[in-house]
């Protein structure tokens, strides 16, 4: 196929280019008004303080539905929940063809099985090596290493040339469970030609290659060995092969593995489902601990990052129904804290030391390696690939301004910094940004997705502040009132500052208000509830130092 004289190859991201997490990329080719689109990934982030009540937060897909009969697949590169996480959600407003491996499709299915009213996608399942003709693009699977099973890069060729979607990885020679990175491919594909390389940040401001999970797992082996109480290891669930190299060290000093948390549940399912735990014995469940010798058990736990139900965090607060913590048991952390959840992770270590229980974290030993490149295995994909052009990824900005250092550094001749809804015209080259597409945030709050701007979470971080006081009030058509009013407070102290009782100034505000109006405006609904507000507000505002939200609400009566 040959390329059309007004064609050309776009690369837009609409999350994780800018921030860590919720990725999701379109690739477009063709004339400017008659493209066909690809797209990568579609996955999910996590909220931070300033979201109160959100559970995750999706990409904004606005644009994307737009040219949904023109998108002609989504490939999914790994089953990290910021690839995948966002699939279920968004999938059904686009309803096109998904492609991902068997794991990866295995835990979308073990999800909808357990989430009623999930869709059934239909996942079409690729292995490494497997090369997809979707017309205009043609699509390679290459295998990479990574934190997970199966992890791969894309190679998206087109009429006017090739990109290489790394998607996360690194080059391990002993990952334990799942691929080592296919440097023949890569070199091959660089032989071949590749134009651009759109490459994981994560790790580039560290320098020197990163550890491998084969250290980790000879780390971990004499930790458990020699413990000799109750072992718990904290892992990220999705970590197959530190949850194989674990219960092998397990099975090696006669303890007895058991899973605690659903999502190692899920995992687990799906990984003795691809054949990644053959060989092992089964798991237990954590209402077997009470007949299991405290020396003679080990709990992989769910909870590394602090979160407040997880097995974890219950354990720490001996609020789990089956796991027990004592002096003497040992846990460890086999995890790296993500930026963002310290505080909740400290707790449970403080927690368990007060429990008398000796925490292991990273800080201590060789118990975790990321899955991410260091700079210098960034260095060698760049000497495997050869690109002419670079567009880094996956990273906050102070990533991605140091990876488009890197890159130069290495003799790539264009490096573009773009963000989250710049397009980037890949090909014909130069690249350069040629417009901004609408972006942004959808956030899960609940069972309901709503847009980032919606009034409900800004009024929640209103209320976290300086509280809420409700006052209802009947109102005759005489325009006396009837009976007492109803005043409720939420999050406002009792006393102010001076001693005053908070009670009495809202109701001398609330009164001296409602009895200062004309008789004929205390006729008027809106006028009574505005002078309120207005007035009660302002009075605890004077003895508190803080404006709440206050609510009026006036019934007729009579």
């Amino acid at each position: 196929m040959t390329a059309a004289s007004d064609a050309d190859f776009v690369f837009v991201p609409f999350g994780g280019v800018g921030e860590i997490g919720m990725n999701l990329a379109l690739y477009g080719y063709g004339p400017p008004k008659a493209r066909k689109w690809l797209m990568v990934d579609c996955g999910l982030g996590f909220p931070g303080a300033d979201l109160p009540g959100i559970d995750v937060v999706f990409p904004d897909i606005a644009f994307v539905e737009k040219i949904a009969r023109d998108l002609v697949a989504i490939c999914i590169t790994h089953a990290h929940e910021d690839h995948i996480g966002a699939l279920a959600t968004l999938w059904p407003k686009l309803k096109c063809k998904v492609y991902a491996t068997p794991f990866a499709a295995g835990l979308l299915e073990v999800r909808r099985l357990n989430e009623p009213g999930a869709p059934n996608i239909g996942i079409q399942t690729v292995n490494a090596g497997t090369v997809l003709d979707l017309d205009p693009f043609t699509v390679e699977y290459v295998a990479v290493a990574h934190s997970i099973p199966e992890a791969n890069a894309l190679a998206i060729k087109t009429p006017l040339g090739t990109a290489l979607h790394t998607g996360d990885w690194k080059i391990d020679p002993q990952p334990g469970v799942g691929n080592r990175i296919d440097e023949a491919r890569l070199r091959a594909l660089g032989d071949e030609g590749v134009d651009v390389l759109i490459c994981d940040s994560t790790n580039i401001l560290r320098e020197g290659d990163s550890f491998s999970e084969s250290d980790v797992a000879r780390v971990l082996k004499p930790l458990i060995a020699e413990a000799t109480g109750r072992v718990i290891i904290t892992t990220f669930a999705s970590n197959v092969a530190r949850l194989r190299a674990i219960a092998e060290a397990a099975m090696a000093c006669g303890r007895t593995v058991v899973i605690a948390g659903r999502a190692m549940d899920r995992v687990v399912q799906v990984a003795r489902e691809c054949g990644y735990l053959d060989g092992l014995p089964g798991f237990h469940s954590p209402d077997m601990l009470p007949n299991l010798p405290r020396d003679k058990v080990l709990v992989l736990a769910t909870g590394s990052q602090g979160e407040p139900r997880a097995a974890m965090m219950r354990a720490s607060q001996n609020d789990h129904p089956s796991i027990k913590l004592v002096a003497g048991d040992r846990v460890i952390f086999s995890s790296r804290t993500i930026p963002g959840n310290q505080r909740e992770v400290h707790r449970v270590i403080n927690n368990l030391c007060n429990l008398g229980v000796e925490v292991i974290t990273d800080h201590d030993h060789l118990v975790h390696c990321s899955g991410h490149p260091r700079r210098g295995e960034v260095a060698q994909m760049y000497d495997w690939v050869r690109p002419k052009f670079a567009v880094p990824v996956h990273g906050e900005a102070h990533h991605l301004t140091q990876h488009v250092a890197f890159a130069k550094s290495r003799g790539v001749e264009h490096v573009i910094s773009a963000r989250d809804g710049d397009m980037v015209q890949l090909l014909p080259g130069p690249p350069a940004i040629v417009n901004q597409l609408p972006h942004g945030r959808l956030l899960k709050d609940g069972d309901v997705v709503i847009s980032e701007d919606d009034g409900a979470v800004r009024e929640r971080s209103k209320l976290s502040f300086a509280g809420v006081i409700s006052i209802a009030l009947a109102v005759d058509k005489k325009g006396e009132l009837v009976g007492d009013p109803d005043v409720v407070t939420a999050g406002v102290p009792k006393k102010g500052k001076f001693g005053e009782d908070m009670g009495e100034v809202i109701d001398e505000a609330l009164f001296a208000t409602f009895e200062g109006l004309p008789r004929a405006r205390r006729r008027d609904a809106d006028t009574i509830s505005t002078a309120i507000e207005r007035s009660v507000r302002g009075a605890v505002n004077s003895v508190w130092g803080k404006k709440p939200i206050v609510h009026v609400m006036v019934v007729s009566a009579g």
